[in-house]
Formats: structure tokens, C-alpha cells, sequence
């Protein structure tokens, strides 16, 4: 009967001080509404991270040395652009490393064979202009080219310019260089055939094209042609006017 007593007692003072007390810290409305609110908050994400740190693995650091090697390399093409000299130069060193491995070596002629096709397409490319004005006739547009001489004037463009045509070219000798260091290449072939073959075929090639030069009368060369200094010289008209 005690215990019954006691334990009533105490359920009846905490029902009083559940309704007669206030909650010293009491809740707001929106805040027991609103299910969310009693959520916990999400963890903060990481700070990325910046740089080639160890984070992104042997992956990312092979990609950033590989790009910051193609723009050193692009930076380096770009302040030999103005070197044209210079730049043929070094390539006339690169054939005459490539001739003397195929010479020592003694053999590849397929190599060389395709080589000199590559650069025979290269030439081609570089002497034509880059609009064919036979392709402009058939399709009824404004010739690219003077065709008379009281016809403006128009700067040669080339369908290939002058340092791509360059750059074409070290890179196929780079190319036929590693190749000579594979037996695979090294097809047994009676060279003089090939060699026959690739003469017939500049030869063939190079009449075409001066044929062409002839029939649309320009000159893929700037030597001999006049050059203007910026100051325009006094014509017949300008010496009639009268002055003030």
C-alpha cells in the first residue's frame, strides 16, 4: 500500500510540473511542425583539392607533365615561326641523319618509298593555292586569283602554308627514323623499282602542276614580285590637280 501510495504520488507531481511548469527552453511552433528541422545537418564536403597534389594518383601527374611538356613544345614552335631559315636548316640536319641510317642500315626502301610519296602530297599542297580557281569556275564564284592584269590585287594563299609544310616534314622524317629501328618494316623489295615508280610519278605530277600555273597565270613564290614599303608613289593624276 506504501509503495502504491508513494508511486501514485509521484506520477501525480510529474503530471503537475508537466502542465503547471514551463519548459525553460521552450520549442518554437515551426520548429515541432516542421519534421526537418530536427534533422542533423549534413557534414561539410571537402575542399578540393588544388594542384598536382598526391590525391589524384600516378594518373594525374603523368597527365599534367604530358601537358606541361606540349605546351613548352608549343612554345617553342611558336617562337620559331619568324626563323625560316633557320628552321630549314635544322631540317636539312634531320634528312641527313635519316639518309645516313638508311644508308648504314641497308635496307627499308619501303620506308622511304612512302616517305617520299608523303612529301611528294606536301609539295603538291604547298605549291597550290587554297582556293582551286578551276573549282571556282565550275561553282560561279570570284576567282581567288587575278586573272588580267587590271584586275586587283590578291596575295598568293596557299593551300598548305609555309610552316605546316615545315612542320609536315620534320615529322614524317621523325616518323621513318623510329620505323627504321622495327625488322617488321623491313620488306625485302628490288628498290630500283621503287625508285623508277617515284620519278614517274613526280614527274607526271610536277607537269600538272605547272600546267596549272600557266593556264591561271600566278606563281606560288614571292621572289621578284614587287613589294610595297607603305608610301605610294606620285601617279599622273595627282600631278594635274591643281594646288591652293
Amino acid at each position: 500500500m506504501r509503495g502504491t501510495k508513494h508511486g501514485h504520488n509521484r506520477h501525480s507531481a510529474g503530471a503537475w510540473r508537466s502542465v503547471g511548469e514551463r519548459d525553460p527552453n521552450p520549442s518554437p511552433p515551426d520548429a515541432m511542425m516542421d519534421p526537418s528541422s530536427t534533422a542533423p545537418a549534413p557534414a561539410a564536403a571537402p575542399a578540393a583539392t588544388t594542384g598536382n597534389g598526391d590525391g589524384g594518383g600516378p594518373a594525374a601527374a603523368v597527365s599534367a607533365a604530358v601537358t606541361t611538356a606540349s605546351r613548352r613544345f608549343q612554345h617553342l614552335l611558336d617562337r620559331s615561326t619568324p626563323h625560316v631559315g633557320r628552321r630549314w636548316l635544322g631540317l636539312g640536319a634531320v634528312v641527313v641523319v635519316y639518309a645516313l641510317r638508311a644508308w648504314f642500315v641497308g635496307g627499308y626502301y619501303i620506308v622511304t618509298y612512302a616517305l617520299g610519296i608523303y612529301l611528294l602530297n606536301l609539295l603538291i599542297a604547298f605549291l597550290s593555292p587554297q582556293v582551286d580557281p578551276e573549282v571556282a569556275e565550275v561553282l560561279g564564284g570570284e576567282p581567288s586569283l587575278p586573272t588580267r592584269a587590271s584586275d586587283e590585287f590578291r596575295p598568293f594563299v596557299r593551300r598548305l602554308p609555309e610552316f605546316k609544310f615545315w612542320y609536315s616534314i620534320v615529322k614524317a622524317f621523325c616518323i621513318a627514323f623510329v620505323m627504321t629501328f622495327f625488322s617488321i618494316f623491313n620488306v625485302p623489295v628490288f628498290w630500283p623499282i621503287l625508285l623508277f615508280y617515284w620519278v614517274v610519278l613526280f614527274t607526271v605530277t610536277m607537269k600538272r602542276q605547272i600546267l596549272h600555273m600557266l593556264k591561271y597565270r600566278y606563281v606560288p613564290f614571292t621572289f621578284g614580285k614587287q613589294r610595297y614599303n607603305g608610301k605610294r608613289a606620285a601617279s599622273a593624276d595627282d600631278l594635274t590637280l591643281p594646288k591652293d
